[in-house]
């Protein structure tokens, strides 16, 4: 069978594609993961290009998995041969191979957010910066930014404007050499130097440019300067660059992400070929009819004309509540009645929202409910304490650099090391121009530090020194049970006998496993590989997909994801579109095409719920219907239990300051007041018994008492 039997004409002509720059814009649900993988096993069996000549690149380890996955089963073969993965992962693997001429080891340790956050702290401590005036987070936010545009601390110094810029600027610099002192990158770092290693050092610029002869960019609407750089230096000689997106799906401006890059795709190569896959192979008619006159709406796009074969579907379900946890029981009930027949799963239902606090009603219905759910966002399985404590030994063990790894274990588990300890020896490091692990070798030279401490931070030491001269010798696996039983680790988990201390255990057990598999399967099964795993695992990565619980997750989240049945939760001017965009247009479209992701989660039913009032804090805000459902053509909307279409218009009936109605939900009413006209009309009643409501009368479906 020809690997393009199953494909229709547009993915045929994107499979195909002769060679030289390809933008493939792929509307939602278009199939673009199948014509990337299709793409890739054509050029290796139909135009025989060699696989170690393909570079493919995705924004999440989940993605990469599945594209390997699929590749595997195309050309037939387990060993690919091909880079496979994401932005961070492919440049760790540059940095790692050929980074010494910027000053790292191969063995550098990648500093996740807690690391980042901690050593900031430090870094204005000792620049005697206030970490209470000035937030930790909020400088590493602006540093972050700065490096997605490629500044460096020289650069933002240029054009600081205030007194927290130049603070930034500051501490920039200060955590750029801390980072450096450590052997250590953060998140940023990894993709900015990689870009300083093609671009300032040609000769290795010119090596991988010639040997990636194609270069394949899954989600391009969502690169940022940095890694638009990066794409540009990979594909300089061959100019085959294949790239993936829909500009209606850029969701992440906030975190760098420049829709540009997709936009003015055709700028930078004229040459390029453009393709639209704009058949949904998802969705019902109705749904994609109305994802399509929301999304209509931004003018910053490219403009496609998704379509399907898919029926035409039910209409589109429209919920209101008083409060966010009257929102969340009417989702808890209708999940309830749609899973009481079991002909549909719980693991095939999710509820979307715009914030992580909106999980709380909804989590509270659900759990009264007796209906099982899982999270996405909550702890991760490489973010829990006892999993970092395994992994921080092990960052020690092959970068013994890292400073931020090695405090976290000194006392992990107890060895009666306090505060006054480590500073004790940090004071004994500068003095001696050593580092801290060379110094708590040398712990038996401390006189401040009592007999005990001493040897246990000399057996630390030891033990630290004996993994790392053999770490080349033995596989991951081996070096994380050695690091469980010889630091006592496991043996102190046992001992604490609680419950909770089970469940530590078994997480570290699951670590154990989890390196034992790596080595026996990773093309790459050394410890400094495993590292880079873990710490650029994303929170959907963890995800998979459940039998018997409904998912909650942020709308940002189930990017990438579909379901049968989808609820959109808290559709509020304020909250989604949110606050931040009320005033930007161009926040705007982006919270509108974030709306336009939530709603093409869904492949057969879409439910869409808000709240008249929330609690926020202390406070409850009084909101109204998000101007998104009433960009959805009203002929699609139905209400629940068989009321009226949405779009009901105030002069329907008499209604005006004095007027006594009914509210099919709250009941009898009095008008007091009426500001605003036409669609955004908006009433205050008071009801029989005194509270005070206020409706937007487009939506609030009152009858004449």
């Amino acid at each position: 069978m020809s690997l393009l039997d199953r494909l229709n004409e547009r993915q045929r002509e994107a499979v195909a594609h002769h060679g030289g720059p390809l933008l493939i814009l792929a509307g939602a649900g278009s199939g673009k993961t199948r014509v990337l993988t299709h793409r890739i096993a054509y050029l290796i069996k139909e135009m025989g290009v060699r696989p170690h000549r393909i570079i493919a690149v995705t924004f999440t380890n989940k993605a990469a998995e599945e594209m390997k996955g699929r590749v595997r089963e195309l050309i037939g073969r387990r060993e690919l041969g091909l880079w496979i993965g994401t932005f961070h992962a492919m440049c760790a693997r540059m940095l790692r191979r050929d980074g010494t001429p910027l000053g790292f080891s191969s063995n550098f340790s990648i500093y996740d957010e807690g690391e980042q956050v901690s050593l900031i702290k430090r870094t204005m401590t000792a620049l005697n910066i206030s970490t209470t005036r000035y937030a930790p987070r909020a400088v590493l936010a602006y540093i972050s930014r700065a490096k997605s545009d490629l500044v460096t601390p020289e650069e933002y110094l240029k054009f600081a404007a205030g007194p927290f810029e130049r603070i930034v600027v500051k501490v920039y610099q200060a955590y750029q050499e801390g980072l450096r002192e450590r052997n250590a990158m953060d998140f940023d770092d990894i993709i900015v130097h990689a870009v300083h290693l093609l671009r300032d050092h040609p000769a290795i610029g010119a090596q991988y440019a010639e040997r990636f002869q194609h270069v394949l960019i899954d989600e391009y609407q969502d690169t940022n300067h940095a890694q638009y750089q990066l794409a540009s230096l990979l594909s300089a000689k061959h100019r085959n660059i294949c790239v993936v997106g829909d500009d209606d799906q850029s969701i992440y401006m906030w975190r760098g992400a420049d829709i540009r890059n997709i936009l003015e795709f055709e700028r930078d190569f004229p040459e390029a070929t453009v393709i639209r896959l704009e058949e949904n192979y998802r969705s019902t008619k109705i749904i994609l009819r109305a994802a399509s006159s929301v999304v209509a709406n931004n003018r910053g796009r490219k403009g496609k004309e998704l379509w399907t074969r898919n029926d035409e579907g039910s209409e589109i379900i429209l919920m209101e509540a008083d409060d966010e946890e009257e929102e969340g029981y009417r989702v808890a009930d209708e999940i309830e009645r749609l899973t009481r027949g079991a002909s549909l799963k719980l693991g095939e239902l999710v509820v979307l929202y715009r914030t992580n606090a909106q999980s709380r009603a909804l989590e509270d219905a659900l759990r009264r409910a007796g209906l099982p759910y899982v999270i996405v966002g909550g702890v991760r399985f490489y973010e829990r304490k006892e999993v970092k404590d395994v992994l921080a030994y092990l960052k020690v063990i092959s970068n013994p650099r890292d400073t931020e790894s090695l405090r976290r274990i000194l006392n992990v588990p107890r060895r009666g090391i306090g505060e006054k300890t480590v500073q004790d020896l940090e004071a004994f490091a500068r003095a001696e121009g050593i580092t801290l692990l060379e110094t708590i070798g040398r712990a038996g030279d401390l006189r401040t530090i009592s007999s005990g401490r001493r040897d246990a931070l000399v057996d630390l030491a030891g033990l630290i020194g004996r993994l790392s001269e053999v770490r080349h010798e033995l596989d991951v696996g081996e070096i994380v049970a050695r690091v469980l039983e010889e630091s006592g680790y496991l043996k102190a988990l046992k001992e604490e006998g609680t419950v909770e201390a089970d469940a530590r255990r078994e997480n570290v057990e699951e670590l154990l496993a989890a390196a034992v598999e790596f080595a026996l399967t990773s093309d790459e099964p050394g410890l400094d590989s495993f590292l880079a795993q873990t710490s650029l695992v994303a929170e959907i990565d963890d995800w998979e997909e459940p039998a018997d619980a409904v998912t909650l997750m942020t709308a940002h989240n189930a990017k990438g994801l579909e379901f049968p049945t989808v609820f959109v939760t808290g559709l509020e001017e304020g909250l989604f579109p949110h606050s931040s965009a009320l005033y930007d247009p161009e926040e705007m479209e982006e919270e509108r095409r974030l709306f336009y992701v939530a709603v093409t989660r869904a492949c057969r039913s879409l439910y869409l719920a808000y709240a008249y009032r929330r609690r926020r804090g202390s406070n409850i805000s009084y909101g109204e219907p998000s101007r998104f459902i009433d960009e959805i053509p009203p002929e699609l909307i139905v209400w629940p239990e068989g009321h009226d279409p949405v779009g009901r218009e105030t002069e329907d009936i008499d209604v005006h300051v004095g007027s006594v109605v009914r509210h099919p939900q709250w009941g009898l009413g009095k008008i007091l007041a009426i500001e605003g006209s036409g669609d955004r009309a908006k009433a205050t009643m008071v009801l029989v018994d005194g509270r005070e409501k206020k409706v937007l009368l487009k939506y609030a479906r009152l009858e004449p008492a």
